[in-house]
């Protein structure tokens, strides 16, 4: 069994009162999920965490590391893949999409994300920030 670690984050923002949340869309599926991306040798989470969102939306973050969930899961046979969540809140608003992965990014009201989301875990996850960026 071959072992993949990824770490991202539940990136949001405060626009005009309302919670917003940034969703990606992914190329090669088609699916919405948040920021995420392959650890690199020598590379905290937290550090892969940054890279990645960087990467892909241009977004610079402030990474909350109290919040941290995961989520696992068997993307191809034998293979068994671990994702790190945590909450990250964005310094700038404005995303340009790498485009070799990313096939559209949207800022979305915090409390409608679900119905974007395509994973169940990917919607438990926002549920769990919710509460804690609310808070």
């Amino acid at each position: 069994m071959q072992h993949e670690k990824s770490c991202g984050a539940i990136v949001y923002r405060r626009s005009h009162g309302n919670l917003e949340i940034l969703l990606i869309r992914h190329i090669n599926s088609g699916h919405w999920s948040f920021p995420k991306g392959h650890v690199e040798a020598g590379e905290t989470e937290v550090e892969t965490a940054l890279r990645e969102i960087r990467e892909e939306t241009s977004i610079d973050v402030i990474i909350d590391p109290t919040f941290r969930e995961t989520v696992s899961y068997c993307p191809k046979r034998d293979t068994q893949k671990v994702v790190v969540y945590f909450i990250a809140k964005a310094k700038n608003y404005d995303y340009v999409p790498q485009l070799e992965e990313i096939s559209e990014i949207r800022w979305v009201a915090i409390d409608h994300a679900a119905s974007m989301l395509t994973y169940e875990n990917d919607k438990n996850i926002v549920i769990k920030a919710r509460q804690v960026i609310k808070g």
